[in-house]
């Protein structure tokens, strides 16, 4: 019964294409486990490959290093291909002052995406259930969620090259438990998860047993119910499109700007979703504050018999109306400042949401035409490398110049915007002298060619996530 309903699901939605290659994120608790065993169990009869891969997020110490040690043992018995990684989390956060959930959130899903580029994969499947569906959703319209936010969590989406998939969200925790039972599958159990000191938590542990109790299959109904608000908010979202297309007047990065008057004319719940998607524009990742007040909001500074107003919303982005003219702008603050080691080898996270990949190699590969990657002699390297944010008065000898430049000027030429120059990562030497801006330009330290030399480094500058508008797990 359980297979039948999980199957009927993946047919439905198209989940996993014929000869597809799959990643499946293991944490190594009931749901994750599930989803391998039962994805290992059918490969053959769907046709793809199958390869696993857990994070280590370095919360529990020593609790869930043995957790990776589990998954990595089941992988080795079932002879699934298992790719783990141990990530100092909580280091992470204290350099980019972000939250548990989203820095976590992000480093994962950054290494799921180097797993995928190294098995050349398409398909990220992850184990949300349909008691998770439920969670969110209730969350979310309690957070005060907008547009396809309220329906929860999709059956697939996509994410870079890639698409995401949840197979299990049709069933329930009880019958994903009943599955770990009869296939005698012993997961690994999170305490944390008891906690109700997490929101998640809170409305699993008291919200939905209630709703269960009123009906034991609510998590069906939920799931029904998510699949109509995506197939409508898609609908009423392009239609919202092309009227929006008549009310820009401009748009840049972190700017824009509207006619009010057109945007008015639109019928109520286009006008909601045409507000929504300049804020999706604007918005390179969604503030979780950000919330329907903000676009009811929104419509009432548009719609204010005044010539002039002003409305503050989350993260720094000011709305403003001058007469018939809506612009969007954000606040300009100072950034913090970073100064950290470049790691060689190993990945240097950095704050701006990108990371500094550095290895030694031997073989003669070519160098990026681009300024992503930068390759230098090792023997030569005035180390230890360091990465920071720029200073009054830096300067670079920057390649096929023949002379050095203010990286202020290199910043006004390339037009990057002062918001973003205060994070630009600068890459240094022993002797402090400016090598490498990682994504526009290189020194005259960068190798043109090659030679005799034993030994390279190679650096690349790799973003980790990015998503513009709303993500879903």
């Amino acid at each position: 019964m359980f297979k039948k309903k999980i199957l009927d699901y993946i047919y439905k939605h198209d989940l996993i294409p014929e000869k597809s290659k799959l990643l499946a994120g293991v944490s190594g608790g009931p749901d994750s486990l599930v989803l391998l065993h039962f994805l290992h169990e059918i490969k053959e009869e769907l046709g793809f490959e199958l390869v696993a891969a857990h994070v280590d997020h370095m919360f529990r110490g020593d609790e869930s290093y043995r957790d990776y040690l589990f998954v990595e043992k089941v992988c080795r018995e079932w002879r699934i291909p298992f790719e783990g990684k141990r990530i100092n989390v909580p280091q992470y956060m204290d350099i980019t002052g972000e939250s548990m959930q989203s820095a976590a959130r992000k480093l994962r899903y950054a290494f799921f995406e180097e797993v995928m580029d190294t098995y050349e994969l398409s398909v990220l499947a992850l184990g949300h259930h349909g008691d998770d569906q439920v969670e969110t959703m209730l969350m979310r319209i309690t957070r005060g969620a907008t547009g396809m936010a309220r329906a929860g969590i999709p059956a697939k989406r996509p994410l870079h090259d890639c698409t995401v998939i949840r197979p299990f969200l049709p069933a329930s925790k009880d019958e994903i438990s009943e599955y770990a039972k009869q296939n005698a599958l012993i997961p690994r159990i999170d305490p944390s998860n008891e906690k109700d000191v997490y929101l998640r938590n809170r409305f699993r542990l008291s919200v939905l047993p209630f709703l269960k109790r009123e009906n034991p299959k609510v998590q069906e109904h939920y799931q029904r119910f998510s699949e109509e608000l995506f197939e409508d908010e898609a609908y009423l979202l392009e239609l919202a499109g092309e009227r929006l297309e008549t009310v820009w007047i401009e748009r840049k990065n972190g700017y824009a700007s509207i006619q009010i008057e057109p945007l008015l004319a639109m019928p109520k719940p286009l006008q909601r979703r045409a507000i929504q998607l300049i804020l999706n524009y604007l918005y390179i990742e969604r503030p979780s504050s950000l919330s329907a007040l903000h676009i009811d909001q929104l419509s009432a500074l548009f719609m204010s018999p005044q010539p002039s107003a002003e409305l503050h919303l989350p993260d720094g982005l000011i709305a403003e109306k001058s007469y018939n003219t809506g612009i969007f702008r954000f606040f300009q603050k100072k950034s913090p400042n970073f100064f950290l080691q470049v790691q060689i080898p190993g990945d240097t996270i950095l704050p701006n949401g990108y990371k500094i990949k550095a290895h030694y190699i031997k073989e003669k590969i070519p160098e990026s035409e681009g300024n992503d990657s930068f390759i230098f002699r090792a023997a030569k390297a005035d180390l230890p490398l360091m990465v920071r944010t720029r200073k009054d008065g830096d300067r670079m000898s920057v390649k096929g110049l023949g002379g050095s430049k203010k990286l202020k000027d290199i910043f006004i030429n390339e037009k990057i915007p002062l918001s973003e120059r205060n994070v630009w990562p600068v890459v240094t030497n022993q002797k402090e002298e400016v090598i490498w801006l990682p994504g526009l330009k290189k020194s005259e330290q960068g190798l043109a060619g090659y030679d005799d030399e034993p030994s390279f480094i190679y650096l690349e500058y790799k973003k980790l996530t990015s998503s513009r508008g709303q993500s879903n797990g």
